[in-house]
């Protein structure tokens, strides 16, 4: 089972075709089909251990993560067997929710270096509402969830990707700095794609999504416009969508 895909109007930003993954010898994704169109913000929700972090880390390219069968297109191309150095280079872009901390390295540097030359400091910084002090500091050494979270947006704004992944970017961040990351990561998806990974859905008050899936057991188990499937997860929980008639559809 899964989302059936969209009829063929040139390439997507991203689409994955009846997606097998195994850990491990263990089947966790059970044919995902998702499509994510070009300029579109998609959510997908689940309960833990439903197979979220598996599809990132697949999208990703991470060995561990086995790919059975299916495939992985990025803008027309398929990175299904590539390694994740040539997949960031196709375009794709993380924001983690629990990246390394590395003494040593500045948060400064890194920004360069992605940048690949200079950057306005100032500018970057009062996009997220952060001192350019900030920059100075070991990358994500003693961060505060909501530093962390502000510290990815902020690699993503110099990496430039055409595609984003967002990794529950509202789990650990206080009411004060939802709203500053919200709006940075809806900024910073106005001129491109996005998939934003969640099960609190607090970010949907700031970001703009076009388009919401639910994945249960390994699968894409229903789909809508996002504050709607939203709603009923709060109300019913994901019960709701298992027993919606998406989730019996066809391939």
């Amino acid at each position: 089972m899964g989302e059936p895909m969209a009829k063929p109007r040139g390439p997507g930003a991203l689409r994955i075709k009846n997606l097998i993954v195994e850990i491990a010898g263990k089947k966790v994704l059970n044919g995902v089909n998702l499509e994510i169109p070009k300029g579109e913000t998609h959510i997908l929700f689940g309960p833990n251990g439903s197979g979220k972090t598996t599809l990132m880390m697949s999208i990703l390219g991470f060995p561990s993560y086995h790919i059975v069968s299916g495939e992985i297109l990025l803008n027309g191309t398929d990175i299904t067997n590539m390694p994740t150095s040539e997949r960031v280079k196709h375009g794709i872009g993380i924001a983690f929710q629990t990246p390394p901390a590395i003494r040593g390295v500045k948060l400064g540097d890194i920004l360069h270096h992605l940048a690949r030359g200079k950057i306005d400091e100032a500018k970057i910084t009062k996009a997220i509402n952060l001192s350019t002090e900030f920059l100075n500091r070991d990358l994500n050494v003693g961060f505060s969830g909501g530093e962390l979270r502000r510290s990815e947006i902020l690699q993503l704004l110099v990496q430039r990707p055409s595609f984003a992944i967002f990794d529950e970017p509202d789990s650990g961040v206080d009411v004060e700095n939802i709203e500053v990351v919200g709006r940075a990561i809806n900024d910073l998806l106005k001129k491109r794609s996005g998939l934003l990974i969640t099960h609190l859905g607090h970010i949907l008050q700031y970001v703009e999504a076009d388009k919401a899936h639910v994945m249960i057991k390994g699968r894409i188990a229903c789909w809508g416009k996002p504050v709607k499937v939203l709603g009923e997860i709060m109300k019913k929980g994901y019960k709701w969508c298992e027993r919606c008639p998406k989730a019996r559809m066809p391939h």
